[in-house]
């Protein structure tokens, strides 16, 4: 016997102050099994940029799951939508979700008709519009109803609303056809316990009607065959006035009645990433619910692990591992395992990391047939053989600020959301100048060259604040397909790789709040900055079929001056690309099979 797939029904919320009511109101639906998706849509005037929205969305987003955490049938998928024109955002989500049924909250006197016609139009579901919050008083519900075309919808959503109470038939049956199959329905439905047939005034009878009534529910067939379409929020705005009654609008899909197909938003690249960093940037305090995260985790049947790159961090690395392990290990069984990946530290990295009992290898030990290279991104590569989850997070081991956000961060986006694929970090850089921190300035090779670059070739992703931050998550499938390079180029790497194979929308970057580390010599910086750059060349003769790396210098003259010296040293930095951890492994088990 197969399994029944549940009934999905994604509920649109415009108003926070009544959205718990609301909710409550509309959770009567009698079918099972049944999944709801909360969603939320900000819209933003033409003149101002998307991403204005972000705190907003983080704000609303918040409040919707706490709504969603405190039902049993409301799923964790919950997402605030922004665009210029919030229903052209509803008709793309909705024809993703693919819902059952859609039940909108809709101001009817704010929304115009146009609007209104707009999803009645266009949504590929059944559709439900839903002004105003239904009340627990034992009063009946008026289903008013021209005819068969929304019968069992409209029936429906006034049981759903109804409750325990019983429900009115009003009607205005034109054709006689109509009529059998409106007796049935008064016959079967112990519910619907009474009968009206409307008179030559419709809105009369309805106003009549609602004085003993609590809720209203109407067919769009009814409306428009006897209001003007271009009267509909008139009609529905003088029965709210004359009433102050939930009044709900319902169309029931028939595929033959979709004027045209939903298309995609057409929008160009700045409101695309506008849009993108509305939707897509996330705060750490939205996740810090751990045991909320812990049961998104078993219910997808997920394990969590966590790779330490590290490289003679002594001073830090016991601090880093401690607090991750007490958070996220010990007080909450959020992470399965915690891996040190050492480059061959020279210090005690090594020895406080297996005092503390965690498992440790040694990257050019990993893989030894493949052969090892110097590096970080040498080291996330490689970690992929011995790190088990099907969530991966990496934490640099310099923070001296460390704290679970720093991973439940970036985590906590993978939970909730399964169309993402990779979170990235991002947080207040302070730098040390002399013996003083002041509050800003890290970063400098992010904000000198890495974001110009994007912004001037991948302007899908100049909405990144910090895409070369230590810290991200991603999917092991994602990250096991992707190649990886060596060195200071791997963040670079990830990000063009991973947008180039799953887009922009399964990106998402969370804020970490502030990040404290030891920041790098000019020096230093500068070879991040050839390595990084040449990540760039690389991608760009992929993507524009040049041959720019081929015929470029990678062997970069560094300032070596004291008292007694002002020479050139020519050093050769570049990284090695790796291959997709995928397809290593597989060619090495087909070997040995």
């Amino acid at each position: 016997m197969t399994e029944q797939a549940p009934y999905r029904v994604m509920l649109v919320i415009h108003d926070e102050q009544h959205a718990a009511g609301w909710i409550e109101s509309v959770q009567r639906i009698p079918v099972r099994p049944i999944e709801y998706y909360l969603r939320s849509v900000i819209e933003v005037p033409s003149d101002r940029s998307m991403s204005e929205a972000t705190r907003a969305a983080q704000a609303r987003r918040e409040m919707l799951a706490q709504i969603a955490r405190a039902s049993d049938i409301i799923h964790d998928d919950v997402r605030v939508l922004v665009d210029h024109d919030a229903t052209l955002r509803l008709l793309e989500d909705a024809a993703e979700l693919r819902p059952d049924l859609m039940i909108v909250q809709w101001d009817f006197a704010r929304n115009s008709t146009a609007a209104t016609e707009r999803l009645l139009q266009h949504i590929e579901c059944d559709l439900v519009l839903l002004d105003g919050v239904v009340s627990s008083e034992p009063k009946p519900v008026l289903l008013s109803l021209r005819g068969a075309p929304n019968m069992n919808l409209g029936l429906f959503t006034a049981k759903m609303l109804a409750g325990e109470g019983s429900v009115t038939l009003y009607h205005s049956a034109q054709r006689n056809r109509y009529i059998p199959s409106m007796v049935l329905l008064l016959e079967n439905d112990p519910q619907v316990t009474r009968i009206v047939t409307a008179g030559d005034d419709v809105r009369e009878g309805l106003l009549n009607e609602m004085q003993t009534h609590k809720a209203l529910v109407m067919g769009a067939s009814f409306v428009r065959a006897n209001i003007a379409s271009s009267h509909l929020s008139p009609l529905i705005g003088e029965l709210r006035a004359s009433m102050d009654v939930p009044i709900a609008l319902v169309r029931t899909f028939e595929p033959q009645e979709i004027t045209e197909p939903v298309v995609a938003s057409t929008v160009d690249q700045p409101r695309r990433v506008d849009r993108w960093f509305a939707e897509n940037t996330f705060d750490s305090s939205e996740f810090a619910d751990l045991r909320h995260l812990v049961e998104l985790k078993e219910k997808q049947g997920l394990t969590i692990s966590i790779g330490l790159p590290a490289l003679n961090e002594e001073k830090t690395v016991g601090n880093v591992i401690l607090t991750l392990k007490k958070a996220l290990m010990d007080d909450v069984p959020l992470v399965d395992e915690i891996v040190l990946i050492d480059s061959m530290s020279t210090d005690r990295t090594v020895e406080i990391a297996q005092e503390i009992g965690i498992p440790v290898y040694k990257h050019p030990e990993i893989l030894p047939e493949v052969g090892s290279v110097r590096g970080k991104g040498e080291a996330l590569w490689k970690s992929l053989a011995v790190l088990k989850g099907d969530l991966i997070t990496w934490v640099d081991t310099d923070i001296t600020n460390i704290h679970p956000r720093f991973v439940y961060g970036l985590l906590g986006p993978l939970l909730k959301y399964p169309h993402l694929q990779y979170v990235k970090g991002f947080y207040q850089r302070p730098i040390k100048v002399g013996s003083k921190m002041q509050e800003s300035g890290g970063g400098r090779v992010t904000e000198l060259m890495a974001r110009p670059l994007l912004n001037m070739f991948y302007p899908e992703l100049s909405g990144l604040l910090q895409p070369l931050s230590g810290e991200y998550a991603g999917r092991r499938e994602a990250l096991m397909n992707v190649p990886f390079f060596s060195g200071y180029g791997v963040e670079t790497g990830l990000l063009l790789d991973l947008l180039a194979q799953h887009g922009l929308d399964a990106i998402a970057q969370c804020n970490l709040e502030v990040r404290v580390h030891h920041n790098q010599t000019l020096v230093g910086l500068s070879k991040m900055a050839f390595a990084i750059l040449q990540v760039f060349m690389a991608r760009l003769d992929q993507r524009y079929n040049l041959e720019l790396l081929n015929k470029v210098n990678r062997t970069m003259n560094l300032v070596r001056q004291d008292e007694d010296h002002l020479a050139l040293e020519g050093q050769e930095i570049g990284d090695v690309e790796r291959p997709p951890m995928a397809t290593v492994l597989a060619k090495l088990a087909s070997q040995t099979a």
